[in-house]
């Protein structure tokens, strides 16, 4: 594949969801917004978005309640240092879009797909959702998962823990979805930067450790 080849080939459309819902307070709000920056920033990652055959687009939005989720950065292409830079200027410069909604997660779930659908066509698709809690508010993932357009779509999750004890267990069964799925989890939102590093790593490279499809979620 030739430079110019392989500068409009998109190998991967990455959505990172941000939870701003009311359990999440402004310094551990600040903690995600960092994080999510670092973890692009470090030089390990940075390498590996800008390595590989093909570019990564990636959009970044924040969820909460119903209808309450907000763009952050739309689709970029990452095809050198600068649009990464640009991507974590937009991150740390933007305001929290809300703090007082409760956790609407399938919301944000028919919202990542809608932006997946009208984004770059690209070999993988595929959702990163951070969140500490369960849904308590609209129609649950499952539901998501049957009435949007998850074909093809992967959604792995980043379990937050330190807010609800069945965080990561709720993760695992409701939110992971599609071949390969994985969750990570993060030492309270001190350890976000160190999780959304590992979890960008992975999904960047395609690193597949259950490569079990999960079919109870597939939409039917």
């Amino acid at each position: 594949m030739t430079p110019a080849q392989s500068q409009s080939h998109c190998r991967l459309a990455l959505v990172l969801a941000l939870d701003v819902s009311s359990s999440v307070d402004a310094e551990e709000y600040a903690l995600q917004r960092d994080g999510l920056a670092a973890a692009l920033n470090a030089p390990l990652i940075r390498e590996t978005i800008l390595a590989g055959d093909g570019h990564v687009s990636i959009a970044i939005y924040e969820w909460s309640g119903r209808r309450q989720s907000a763009m952050v950065s739309n689709w970029v292409a990452l095809t050198d240092n600068a649009a990464i830079d640009g991507v974590i200027q937009s991150l740390v410069s933007a305001p929290r879009s809300h703090t007082r909604f409760p956790t609407a997660m399938g919301y944000a779930l028919g919202y990542g797909a809608t932006l997946l659908s009208r984004g770059p066509v690209c070999d993988r698709q595929v959702i990163d959702l951070s969140g500490d809690g369960e849904n308590n508010d609209g129609f649950p993932p499952s539901l998501a998962y049957r009435n949007f357009p998850f074909s093809n779509v992967t959604v792995n999750g980043l379990a937050v823990l330190g807010g609800s004890d069945d965080v990561v267990d709720y993760f695992q069964r409701e939110v992971r979805f599609g071949f390969g799925a994985f969750v990570e989890t993060s030492e309270g939102y001190q350890g976000y930067r160190d999780a959304m590093t590992r979890k960008l790593f992975r999904e960047l490279n395609d690193m597949i450790l259950t490569a079990q499809p999960l079919d109870h979620q597939r939409p039917g």
